[in-house]
């Protein structure tokens, strides 16, 4: 009762999210980075287990195996404990967004409750792949750079640039978003009205909602791995031509290259479901201005 009392006099939004429920999401974000920086060793260790195997020694692949069962363990406990701490708060934020929004058109709290509920998938799903892709980036650019500055530096270059690409695509990523939200909310009033026409003309409204959301993506992405590729083949070229590096120091760099584009992309993908968010948060936490907006559109 006192976190829905909380929740229900406070603006909905990440933060208080994170304020209300801030001891159990700590502990699945503890188990986050454990998981994270176990999976980051991997090709670390690896390498280590190539060469150790070359000089004719069993203790680093020993080693690895050891490093995959904490893995596997810290990864089993940390989802079953997810799913139950996120399944109750999405159950805590519908309550909410029901009481508050008691007055408004159903179709309206309808589709609100559903958006409410990517608040909570932000942190169960985008928040971790956050964490994981810093902590890919971190490990990743301090490995290149013991095996040289170079590497690191590009791999830097290739991030700065990926996200000064994404800011060039934000403001379109949120007015997009918004139209596709204001057609969802008039979802249930259209299927209420039982008119073929009208309500394929209200899904044809959001494939084209979808459809340009989805080509701004494309385009978006393609633009960034563009870059990311580029940046895997210089430092194949320089680990493979210039460096004098071991079998299991090339597979290495060539593996925390890979490792830090994958860290790289998910930067522009949290901040396009940030910006998405931002759409949503305005949406839920305006509801006078949604019930005027809903009886001007039941005019249409």
């Amino acid at each position: 009762m006192a976190i829905s009392n909380m929740l229900a006099g406070h603006k909905l939004s990440i933060r208080t999210l994170l304020g209300v429920f801030a001891g159990r999401i700590a502990i699945t974000w503890v188990m986050t980075l454990g998981e994270t920086v176990l999976l980051a060793l991997i090709p670390l260790f690896i390498g280590f287990a190539i060469d150790g195997l070359l000089d004719d020694s069993q203790r680093e692949l020993l080693n690895l195996g050891l490093l995959f069962e904490a893995l596997v363990f810290v990864a089993v406990v940390r989802r079953v404990y997810d799913t139950r701490v996120y399944s109750a708060i999405r159950v805590k934020l519908s309550k909410a967004q029901t009481s508050r929004g008691s007055s408004m058109p159903i179709s309206a709290l309808n589709a609100q409750i559903g958006m409410g509920r990517e608040l909570v998938e932000f942190l169960e799903e985008t928040l971790p792949m956050v964490m994981t892709g810093v902590t890919q980036l971190i490990i990743a650019l301090i490995i290149l750079f013991a095996y040289s500055p170079l590497l690191a530096a590009s791999a830097g270059a290739a991030a700065t640039a990926s996200i000064f690409v994404y800011s060039l695509f934000h403001k379109r990523f949120y007015r997009l978003n918004g139209d596709l939200n204001q057609q969802t909310e008039r979802q249930v009033d259209i299927l209420e009205g039982r008119g073929l026409r009208t309500a394929t003309a209200h899904f044809l409204r959001l494939r084209r909602a979808e459809v340009r959301i989805s080509d701004t993506e494309a385009a978006l992405y393609g633009a960034i791995f563009l870059l990311l590729l580029a940046l895997i083949l210089f430092n194949i070229w320089h680990a493979t031509t210039v460096l004098a590096a071991t079998s299991g120091a090339i597979f290495a760099i060539i593996s925390y290259s890979w490792d830090f584009v994958d860290g790289t992309v998910t930067l522009p993908a949290t901040l396009q479901n940030w910006t998405r968010l931002s759409e949503i948060v305005s949406r839920i936490n305006a509801v006078p201005k949604l019930e005027t907006s809903n009886v001007n559109h039941s005019k249409d």
